[in-house]
C-alpha cells in the first residue's frame, strides 16, 4: 500500500471512529466513569498528543524549506526582470482566482438562499479580532530582523529575505556560487527530512480526525445544512471548474492533476493548514507535476501564504447567509465591495490567527452587516475549514503549473508519467 493510500485509509478510519465515539457519548450508552476516562486519556490525551506532534513536525520544516528552496530558485533564475515578471504573474493569478472564487460563492448563495429560514436567537457570541490596516500589513512584509521572522514563522518576511539573498548570491561571483552549492546540498537534505517525517503521516492524520469528530460529531452539520452544503457546492465548483479550465488551457489533464495532488489535498484536509502542508505540496508540485523547482519554490510558499480561494468562498456564502438571516437586502454595490475587500484582504491577513473569521469581520464591516452573525456559523466552520484548505492547496498546484508552463519551466513528461 502506497503512502497516499495509507493516508486516505487513516483519514476514513479516523472519521468513522471519531464519529462513533461522539454518538456513544451523545446516547449516554457508556458509564460516566468510562466516558470520562476515554475523553481524558484517549481523545484529549493520546490522540490529541500524537496529532499535535504530527502538525508540529510538519511546521518544523516550513521555514527552512521556504528559505532554502526559494533562495536557490531566485539565484538560478538570475534575479532581475525575470524574477519580477514571475512574481507579478503569480500574484495577479492568485488574486484573479480569489476574485472568481468569491464571485462564484455569492452567485451560489443568492440562488440557493441558505439563510432564509434561520432563527437568529440561536446566534452565539463572537469576539471579533481587529484586522491590521493595509499600511501596517505592507510594512510588515519587509523584515527588520530576519532571524526573528524565521523564529516566528512570518512566511512573507522569510520570502522577501530569501529573494534578497538569492539575488545577491547570483551577482556575487565565486563567493555566491560557493554559497549556492552549500544551499543546494542543504535543500536536498531538507527534502529528505520531509520524507522521513511523512512516515508519521497516517498515524497523525488518524489521531487528528478522531479527536475532531469525537468532539464535534456530525450532528452540528444538520442544524446548518443549507449553509454547509452551499459552501461545499461552491468549493467543488471552483476547485473542479475553475482549476480545470486553467489546466485545460495549458493542454494538461485535470484528472491527472487531481490524482497526483490527492496527497497534499488530504494533508490539507486533515491539518486545516496550507502552511503545515507546504513541504508536501512543494515536493508533489516539483517531483510529480513537473514544475521546475525555480518556479515551485516561489509559487508554492507564496500561495500557501496569500492564496485564499477556499476562504473567499466561505466569506461570500457567509455574507449572503448573514444578510438573509437578518433580512437585510444588499445591492450590487455591496456585492462588488465584498469581492474587492475579500480579494485584497487575502494578501494581508495570512499572519493573523483565525484568518478566515478575521477576514470575514472585515468584509461584514465594509457592507454594514452585523458581526454578531458570525456566531451562527462558528459551529461548522472547523469542518468547512478542512475542505477550503484542500481547495487552497489545489489552487497552489494549479497556479504553479500555469506559471511554469507560461515561463517554459514545466516538464510535461513528468506530469504525464503514471508514477502514482
Amino acid at each position: 500500500m502506497s503512502l497516499t493510500q495509507r493516508i486516505v485509509s487513516a483519514m476514513v478510519l479516523g472519521l468513522l471512529i471519531g464519529g462513533s465515539m461522539n454518538l456513544l457519548f451523545a446516547g449516554e450508552i457508556l458509564s460516566l466513569g468510562l466516558e470520562t476516562w476515554i475523553t481524558k486519556y484517549l481523545i484529549d490525551g493520546l490522540f490529541d498528543t500524537v496529532g499535535q506532534i504530527f502538525v508540529n513536525s510538519l511546521k518544523l520544516m516550513v521555514v527552512p524549506l521556504v528559505f532554502v528552496s526559494l533562495l536557490c530558485g531566485m539565484a538560478s533564475l538570475g534575479g532581475g526582470s525575470r524574477m519580477g515578471l514571475l512574481a507579478g504573474k503569480t500574484l495577479c493569478l492568485y488574486l484573479v482566482t480569489t476574485a472568481v472564487a468569491i464571485s462564484l460563492a455569492l452567485s451560489f448563495a443568492l440562488i440557493l438562499g441558505p439563510g432564509n429560514d434561520i432563527n437568529l436567537a440561536e446566534a452565539s457570541e463572537f469576539a471579533a479580532s481587529e484586522a491590521p490596516p493595509f499600511k501596517t500589513t505592507l510594512i510588515n512584509i519587509f523584515p527588520s530582523n530576519p532571524v526573528a521572522a524565521m523564529a516566528e514563522g512570518q512566511v512573507l518576511q522569510v520570502i522577501v529575505f530569501a529573494l534578497l539573498i538569492g539575488l545577491a548570491s547570483s551577482k556575487s561571483g565565486d563567493a555566491g556560487r560557493r554559497l549556492l552549492d552549500f544551499f543546494d546540498d542543504l535543500n536536498k537534505v531538507i527534502m529528505e527530512t520531509v520524507m522521513l517525517l511523512m512516515v508519521l503521516a497516517p498515524y497523525g492524520i488518524f489521531c487528528l480526525l478522531v479527536k475532531l469528530f469525537a468532539s464535534l460529531g456530525l450532528g452540528v452539520i444538520v442544524s446548518l445544512a443549507s449553509y454547509f452544503f452551499t459552501v461545499l457546492l461552491a468549493l467543488a465548483a471552483h476547485g473542479v471548474g475553475t482549476y480545470s479550465l486553467l489546466l485545460l488551457s495549458t493542454g494538461l489533464s485535470p484528472w491527472r492533476f487531481f490524482v497526483k495532488m490527492r496527497g497534499p489535498m488530504t494533508f490539507a484536509f486533515s491539518t486545516s493548514s496550507s502552511g503545515a502542508t507546504m513541504p508536501v505540496t512543494l515536493k508533489t508540485v516539483n517531483e510529480d507535476l513537473g514544475v521546475d523547482n525555480r518556479v515551485a519554490s516561489f509559487t508554492v510558499p507564496l500561495g500557501a501564504t496569500i492564496n485564499m480561494d477556499g476562504t473567499a468562498i466561505m466569506q461570500g456564502v457567509a455574507t449572503v447567509f448573514i444578510a438573509q438571516a437578518y433580512n437585510i437586502n444588499l445591492g450590487i454595490e455591496a456585492y462588488l465591495t465584498v469581492i474587492l475587500t475579500a480579494t485584497l484582504a487575502s494578501i494581508g491577513t495570512a499572519a493573523v490567527p483565525g484568518v478566515g473569521l478575521v477576514m470575514l469581520v472585515m468584509v461584514l464591516n465594509q457592507v454594514g452587516l452585523p458581526v454578531e452573525g458570525i456566531g451562527l456559523i462558528i459551529g461548522v466552520d472547523r469542518m468547512l475549514d478542512m475542505c477550503r484548505t484542500a481547495v487552497n492547496v489545489a489552487g497552489d498546484g494549479t497556479i504553479s503549473i500555469f506559471v511554469a508552463h507560461s515561463e517554459g519551466f514545466h516538464d510535461r513528461e513528468k506530469f504525464n508519467a503514471t508514477n502514482l
